[in-house]
């Protein structure tokens, strides 16, 4: 299976579903990017290893860190390997010694804990063609006057454009990096398909 590496390039407040937040995966080499809808604390602990910020008392992710530790396993490796029905799958390469071992996690949980190790997190090719944007998508849709955003309620609106007005919103999506919105957008003009999440 094709891995392709990946970091955090955003974390911005989901206008889905309250208290959401959409994590923003970006290629390390390359321009997809792959957003996973999260809740809030799994993206306050991503965000605060990422900008080096230090809680007052250990977080979950910290907790579960130090566990590894003290009994001397690494993370090598975080995997996104697939999605399901908007659901996407995640796995820890844990490391003793000799011994390897792959444990089952959400994605939030698996990058929040890929910060802390410092070590790389991967995805699975397969998953970012299904559910990732990038380059491809804009030759897809038509040319778009620059700057014109989507009014309030935009779930209601997409439902009602044609595929020619939601492909051209799309464009100007990604060229605001409003990702979120983007990955609703393309659903919609694949057939609606249901929203990615990872649970």
């Amino acid at each position: 299976m094709k891995k392709v590496e990946v970091e955090v390039s955003d974390i911005a407040l989901s206008g889905s579903s309250s208290g959401a937040y959409a994590m923003v995966l970006g290629e390390v080499v390359g321009k997809r990017k792959l957003p996973i809808v999260i809740g809030g604390a799994e993206a306050q602990a991503i965000a605060i290893e990422i900008e080096k910020m230090k809680a007052s008392r250990p977080l979950t992710h910290d907790l579960f860190k130090s566990a590894l530790e003290t009994f001397d396993i690494q993370v090598a490796q975080v995997f996104i390997y697939n999605m399901v029905e908007g659901v996407f799958f995640a796995k820890l390469l844990c490391v003793s010694g000799n011994q390897e071992e792959e444990i089952d996690c959400r994605p939030s949980d698996a990058v929040a804990i890929a910060y802390r190790f410092g070590c790389p997190i991967y995805c699975a090719e397969h998953v970012l063609k299904m559910a990732g944007i990038g380059p491809e998508e804009m030759e897809r849709v038509e040319e778009a006057e620059a700057g014109a955003e989507l009014e309030q309620d935009p779930e209601e609106q997409i439902q009602q454009r044609s595929t020619k007005e939601l492909k051209k919103e799309l464009k100007q999506a990604i060229a605001r990096e409003d990702y979120e919105l983007a990955s609703r957008l393309r659903d919609q003009i694949e057939g609606g398909e249901k929203p990615q999440s990872e649970s």
